[in-house]
């Protein structure tokens, strides 16, 4: 299985920014990135009507959609933890996931201090970094939303990622 780095915070804290300006800059340094997106109330990838959704509608347990290098898997999971998520991913280098916030993974937490008082996981020994906007004292490692360079050498560095 690939690391796995979970980006958690508050909500509006800048999770999907942050996960935004990653990605490009592990995929100059030559990683296949995959990313995982907690959906808290439920999501809909499918269009009323298309053949897809009518054949979920239908009561398929997995539908996969393909095309020309891409496809799309929409699937019913009788368990809905991390852990059960991870082998659709066993051909990345890495898996960014924003949420799974209370998963034993490896977390970075973004805070902003306009946002929210205190960070979520002080204490946590899973907590590797902390990005924030304003300075912060931590035990781990803290950095600014424009330290993307510093945070992927630490996912690199704290995952032991290495290129075939």
């Amino acid at each position: 299985m690939p690391p796995v780095i979970t980006i958690v915070g508050h909500s509006n804290s800048g999770k999907t920014t942050l996960i935004e300006k990653l990605i490009p800059e592990l995929k100059r340094r030559g990683y296949r990135v995959g990313t995982i997106k907690h959906a808290h109330h439920g999501f809909s990838m499918d269009q009323k009507g298309k053949d897809t959704y009518r054949h979920r509608a239908a009561g398929a347990d997995a539908v996969l959609a393909a095309s020309p290098g891409q496809i799309a898997l929409v699937k019913s999971m009788a368990r809905n933890g991390l852990d059960s998520l991870l082998p659709y991913f066993q051909d990345m280098d890495i898996v960014l996931v924003e949420g799974f916030k209370q998963e034993k993974k490896t977390k970075i937490e973004v805070f902003r201090s306009q946002i929210n008082q205190t960070t979520l996981f002080p204490e946590d020994d899973l907590l590797v970094a902390i990005v924030t906007d304003s300075p912060y004292s931590a035990r781990v490692p803290v950095f600014q939303f424009e330290d993307i360079q510093a945070i992927c050498n630490l996912i690199e560095t704290h995952s032991k990622l290495g290129l075939e």
